[in-house]
């Protein structure tokens, strides 16, 4: 929401937007939590910041992927379904949200 815009124009998300932003909303959680935690210095994290240069290193990756499915339920990476290894925070955070929709 942009800082022009008043209460009275939000409109609250509908429950499986609600859901898609929680999903979004732990994966960053879990990506900050863990950087901290490593002492890593993350790049600022947009949807098209490939893994490699956000700052995180495969030992990060392994954490943050292990505390999602403690925090989620699920390890979209363990499924039998076909996928590709994602290359930017946004194809991590929607391997995710794909999961769990």
């Amino acid at each position: 929401m942009s800082s022009s815009s008043s209460i009275e124009s939000f409109e609250r998300p509908q429950p499986a937007a609600e859901s898609m932003m929680s999903i979004r909303n732990a994966v960053i959680a879990q990506i900050t939590d863990i950087a901290g935690q490593q002492g890593k210095e993350l790049a600022p994290l947009t949807d098209d910041l490939p893994l490699v240069d956000s700052g995180l290193d495969s030992l990060c990756i392994a954490l943050i992927v292990a505390g999602l499915e403690d925090d989620l339920g699920f390890d979209p990476l363990s499924s039998d379904e076909q996928h590709g290894f994602p290359v930017t925070i946004g194809d991590f955070i929607g391997l995710y949200e794909r999961a769990a929709g």
